[in-house]
């Protein structure tokens, strides 16, 4: 609420409002220790909601959606997405930590939960040290040193994975125990390769299945039901068949006769692929199938745009044909040779998608298309072209594997597509840089590598260490935790153990780690540890957080329409101490009032004791963009005057 010395009109009121509206938006800021301790609260219920899912014994939590039935899951980064704190300053907290699981499921695709638990007691223990006198800046070099030398230990501790049993065993692992789902993608890499796509997709029945789709598969059918050439479920199949491909469209019948003509000639079927066929061409294609008995099929590329060229040019360097109609080619299909032909070995195509198996492509064009699709991949930052790019890569490979969920219902397979999506993204990262023992035990044996402080110059920067030799034994006590153990107990019993030696929470007993299948992806290990202390220890360095401040609540709803505006509530004028001015206070009323639509009114009403009043209110409106802007100011009634009234200009 704000006051002017003297009465305005109208047309001076409005900018003043405006000049509110735009000052509503203001910001909290709060200092130091009030600013860490709400951090650290938010950090708290975030972790706390993350941790409750973390190994074998680790509960499910269940989210609402904005549309649909709950969502059940034991994924840390689909819990840590989900929460949204009301208060700002709380929120703050939780969505850095947020952030930590984000980077890395983006970087492992697993380890969002030991990243969540690293993150808190990092920022627990760093808030606990720098409220205590420690420097800030030292405190985090300290910590960074820690985690460097650590992943050193961790690299030097891996071992590679060579057996597609120790797949299995990172898949199980990272599936929380499931054993069916670490020997399905166990096969699956078994059939396409380490470095073959494997996607993961609704199944339609009760059990998970495994589907290998060999050679070229793309989502397009046959343009006419009339190329069918076989009864048995309604698809075109050729053996040994050529290929035509073309980027344009095909209308014109005289385009296709030179190609139908040696085909012909050469007893060869001709699967025709192109942007479309319609008009007296796929007439004439249709014609010569039913009455002639033509060997012919035509469907549309797959795609749109560049994707489309690409993919067909993929096709002719798997298939060894040419593309016409690209702008490096200057052949006209009318001048359509034997080898401008792919040539395949099987071709089939169904309604809804065509494959192609056993293209005769030259093999060292096909290594070398292979070899710049890994260039570009690696080059771009989108996850969708690096998911376009790994799919045409499979297709010229070993093709892909499909992992079909199967469930008893929707809740129940997107529940077990998160733990299938983790074990795959674990398995992937234990193929690239190798597995440790499982079970936060690499983690405990690392901090033997801390004992001589790490290099740390001084005191705050051996403070730093400290926090991180804490921080090191929380995924283990977690799991313990979770199984219904003292966390604290199982830690010390395993670092008193030797080196191979850790604590199995499925079975509650002391085993060698690496021999029970109880393994870690080093990969993911080491980015958790990575985004956990980096924004953790970020986090400890702050002093002042700004957040937008909450607005304040209206009074009332806006007009809904008649001649009447709702009631507001005004300040006593009792409690005034001097003519016209008015302060806030808790002793307030109502007040009802009269507009007429459209147009400016004047209104005066009293405050309520009538027949004892010292004040008068009147009330101006004003039209503006159909909403009412409202100004209010009071008259000294003992006076007469509105001069020596103040102006109150309220939203």
């Amino acid at each position: 609420m704000y006051r002017f010395a003297k009465t305005l009109s109208r047309t001076a009121a409005t900018p003043l409002i405006q000049h509110v509206v735009r000052r509503s938006l203001a910001k909290e800021i709060k200092f130091g220790a009030d600013a860490r301790a709400l951090m650290l609260q938010g950090v708290d219920i975030l972790a706390d909601a993350v941790a409750i899912t973390m190994g074998p014994k680790g509960r499910n939590v269940i989210l609402e959606q904005s549309w649909g039935a709950p969502k059940i899951t034991k994924d840390g980064v689909t819990v840590a997405k989900a929460i949204e704190l009301k208060d700002k300053f709380q929120n703050i907290g939780a969505k850095l930590v947020q952030d930590v699981a984000n980077n890395t499921n983006e970087e492992a695709g697993d380890g969002t939960t030991a990243a969540t638990i690293l993150a808190r007691a990092i920022a627990k223990e760093g808030f606990d040290k720098i409220s205590r006198g420690a420097n800030p800046i030292e405190v985090r070099r300290g910590i960074m040193l820690g985690v460097s030398t650590v992943i050193n230990e961790l690299k030097r501790m891996s071992k590679n994975v060579t057996t597609p049993e120790e797949i299995a065993q990172v898949a199980t692992i990272s599936a929380n125990g499931d054993v069916s789902i670490g020997d399905i993608i166990s096969n699956a890499m078994k059939k396409v390769g380490k470095n073959g796509v494997i996607t993961v997709k609704d199944g339609k029945t009760l059990l998970d299945e495994l589907e290998i789709i060999e050679g070229m598969k793309f989502d397009r059918g046959y343009i006419s039901p009339y190329f069918i050439n076989t009864t048995k479920g309604a698809k075109c199949e050729y053996q040994d068949a050529f290929l035509l491909l073309s980027e344009k469209k095909l209308s014109s019948v005289q385009e296709l006769i030179p190609a139908l003509e040696l085909a012909n000639s050469q007893r060869k079927p001709l699967l025709i692929i192109a942007e479309d066929i319609d008009g007296e061409a796929l007439t004439t294609l249709v014609l010569n199938r039913l009455k002639v008995g033509l060997q012919v099929c035509a469907i549309k590329a797959p795609g749109f745009g560049d994707n489309r060229k690409n993919t067909l040019r993929d096709i002719a360097i798997a298939c060894g044909g040419t593309v016409f109609g690209d702008e490096a080619n200057l052949n006209k299909l009318d001048d359509v040779t034997v080898k401008d032909f792919g040539r395949v070995g099987e071709v089939i195509v169904t309604k809804d998608d065509t494959l192609i198996m056993r293209g005769k492509g030259d093999p060292s064009a096909i290594e070398q298309r292979i070899n710049a699709l890994n260039d570009e991949m690696s080059e771009t930052k989108s996850e969708y072209e690096k998911e376009k790019l790994q799919e045409r890569l499979a297709k010229l490979s070993n093709g892909i594997a499909v992992l079909k969920v199967g469930g008893g219902s929707e809740v129940e397979v997107n529940e077990k597509k998160d733990r299938i999506t983790d074990a795959l993204n674990a398995t992937r990262a234990a193929v690239e840089e190798g597995i440790v023992p499982g079970g936060g035990v690499a983690l405990l044996r690392c901090l033997k590598v801390l004992d001589d402080n790490a290099g740390a110059i001084n005191e705050d920067q051996k403070t730093g260490i400290e926090i991180v030799r804490k921080a090191l034994r929380m995924p283990c006590s977690t799991i313990a935790k979770n199984g219904g153990k003292d966390g604290s107990i199982i830690v010390e019993k395993v670092l008193a153990s030797p080196f191979e030696i850790g604590y199995d929470a499925q079975r509650d007993e002391f085993v060698d780690m690496v021999k029970a299948g109880i393994i870690d992806p080093t990969k993911v290990v080491r980015s958790a540890l990575q985004d956990a202390s980096g924004v953790a220890s970020l986090l400890t360095t702050a002093e002042v957080v700004v957040v937008e401040a909450p607005k304040p609540e209206k009074d009332a709803s806006p007009p809904m329409g008649g001649n009447t505006l709702p009631s507001w509530t005004y300040c006593n004028p009792s409690s005034a101490t001097a003519a016209g001015e008015v302060k806030q206070n808790s002793d307030s009323f109502q007040c009802m009032t009269y507009i007429h639509q459209g147009q400016s009114g004047t209104d005066f009403y009293y405050d309520g004791a009538v027949g004892n009043c010292d004040y008068l209110i009147q009330m101006f409106t004003t039209i503006v963009s159909q909403t009412y802007t409202i100004s209010y100011w009071l008259y000294n009634q003992g006076t007469g005057s509105a001069s020596s009234a103040d102006v109150i200009i309220s939203i």
